[in-house]
């Protein structure tokens, strides 16, 4: 675990990244407290395609429905 201030963290941000990614824990003490360093895991795109066959629609699905048959006269 890592400490330090906003001014250190000024000009080691690149080396206090590396660190984070590496999986050190990284803390920056401000005026109003702590903040830690998180990393994110990476975001895959999203594949197309790769729900199919997971949905149906019935046969009917743009027939219109019963309840507004009044309405469309």
């Amino acid at each position: 675990m890592r400490v330090v201030t906003v001014e250190e963290a000024r000009g080691q941000l690149n080396d206090l990244l590396a660190s984070v990614l590496q999986g050190e824990r990284v803390f920056i003490r401000t005026e109003q407290g702590m903040v830690q360093l998180t990393a994110m895991p990476a975001v895959r795109p999203r594949q197309f395609g790769s729900a199919r066959g997971m949905v149906t629609l019935s046969e009917d699905f743009d027939a219109p429905l019963e309840d507004f048959l009044p309405y469309m006269s």
